[in-house]
């Protein structure tokens, strides 16, 4: 924070204050000592006085909203500047104004809000100048038009608090998506909760999304904390919404529109601020027309349309794709793959990739833990990608001696479902294991490398 006043007294008790606060603080005696702090400093907020000598409060925040509008700029102004505060906020972009003497309270709210306002803004920056000079949003890769689209999209309404509906095919991005949105949003220091409304048993749907009490029902031994609570003042992602069991449907409408929630077994609503976003691989007006999805639910969702486009309508984007999964995975597994082959980008260029871009991912990090050289060969991938029957060398799973027990077995499990065009019924019976037993290995495989779904 930098505090900027003519008068020591005033500015050094305020930066006192606000230093108590956990904040870091330098003050400037007027708007031109200001301006040369912000680029040393690089403050998230300055909070100026309007009347000073040189630069006044209103031609800094001019100034600073011209060459570093990422910051948030608060006023001080005492009654004889009160209508031109308010104006500055309204049309210049001023973040708040505070009326002499400062309710101290109400600047410590202000202030946590300029902050996250402030950090968002900066880490957007950031975001735009990846995407310019790389084609990368934020760990979302893509310098077509189409994912130039989605970005867009995302950026413009990641600053409200609109419910989302992100479309798209499996494995094209959706989670990824609603996780950008919420990290640019003022609410990403805040909890983002995602369920995956196809994988909850109906009958215990409900009490995922709104908690329960102990005793509300058989089984129910401890009171539970449903996902709206827990996402309570940040990003609720509802993926596969239209899979949600139809009568349940009303029940979510409900909270949308009056965000309060009450846990079965419980006469109590508590009050939550959620940001929905809700996700589905299906056509959302043909779930209406089969009757999964209700109307009034899909229109109070809908507020905001992100159609991610399949992997097959932005080709182009592959070769980027691939290079960030290599210096990605090849880290990850500790190997020595670092970029690959003309001869393999043409062969991938050329699939159809129905599994979008979970299934590119997957094949390249197959193609990087068997590969032992610098550079991905067409041998390295699997034989349904370069539709040749591979040689035995090509199709083996290369593991040094002294390899640990567990990895290799990590490293057959991947590469046989990689065989097996990632069909798990297939490749549980290619390994003489049951299918449970292959879900199992791969969510602890997941969970130890700290991986996410691609929805």
């Amino acid at each position: 924070m930098l505090i900027v006043d003519d008068e020591e007294a005033a500015r050094q008790g305020l930066s006192e204050v606000i230093a108590s606060w956990g904040y870091v603080t330098e003050t400037a005696a007027d708007g031109r000592d200001a301006t040369e702090r912000v680029e040393s400093f690089a403050p998230l907020v300055v909070i100026t006085d309007v009347v000073m000598p040189k630069l006044d409060g209103f031609k800094l925040l001019s100034q600073l909203k011209d060459e570093h509008p990422e910051t948030a700029v608060i006023l001080l102004t005492g009654q004889g500047s009160v209508d031109a505060a308010i104006r500055a906020v309204k049309d210049e972009g001023a973040f708040y104004y505070f009326e002499k003497p400062i309710e101290m309270g109400r600047l410590r709210l202000v202030l946590r809000k300029a902050a996250e306002y402030s950090s968002a803004r900066r880490e957007n920056e950031v975001l735009r100048r990846q995407l310019r000079q790389y084609g990368a949003f934020g760990e979302m890769v893509g310098a077509s038009e189409a994912m130039r689209e989605v970005y867009t999209i995302v950026e413009q309404v990641a600053s409200s608090a609109v419910s989302v509906l992100v479309t798209g095919e499996s494995g094209t991005g959706k989670e990824m998506v609603a996780r950008m949105t919420h990290k640019l949003s003022p609410r990403s220091n805040q909890p983002f909760i995602a369920i995956n409304c196809a994988a909850v048993p109906e009958t215990l749907m409900e009490s995922e999304l709104f908690g329960h009490e102990k005793g509300a029902f058989t089984g129910a031994a401890d009171r539970r904390i449903g996902c709206f609570e827990l996402a309570n003042n940040g990003t609720l992602l509802l993926d596969e919404i239209a899979d949600m069991p139809f009568l349940l449907q009303a029940k979510l409408l409900r909270v949308l529109e009056d965000k309060k929630v009450r846990r079965l077994g419980s006469t109590k609503e508590t009050n939550v601020d959620v940001r929905v976003i809700a996700a589905t691989n299906k056509d959302p007006l043909k779930a209406v027309q089969q009757g999964t999805l209700r109307e009034d639910l899909l229109y109070r969702l809908n507020v905001i349309t992100i159609k991610l486009p399949a992997l097959r309508d932005h080709r182009n984007d592959i070769p980027l794709l691939v290079q960030h999964m290599i210096d990605d995975l090849s880290k990850r597994h500790g190997k020595s793959a670092r970029l690959m082959s003309a001869e393999a980008i043409d062969v991938l260029m050329g699939h159809h990739w129905p599994g979008n871009v979970r299934e590119l991912r997957n094949v390249v990090e197959r193609a990087v833990v068997i590969c032992n050289e610098e550079q991905i060969e067409k041998r390295h991938l699997p034989f349904h990608i370069t539709g040749q029957e591979p040689s035995p060398t090509a199709d083996a799973v290369m593991i040094p001696i002294g390899t640990p027990l567990e990895e290799v077995e990590r490293r057959v499990i991947l590469s046989t479902l990689a065989r097996s065009d990632y069909n798990k019924t297939r490749t549980a019976e290619t390994l003489h294991i049951s299918l449970k037993t292959l879900h199992n290995k791969l969510k602890a495989y997941k969970e130890a490398g700290g991986e996410k779904d691609e929805a």
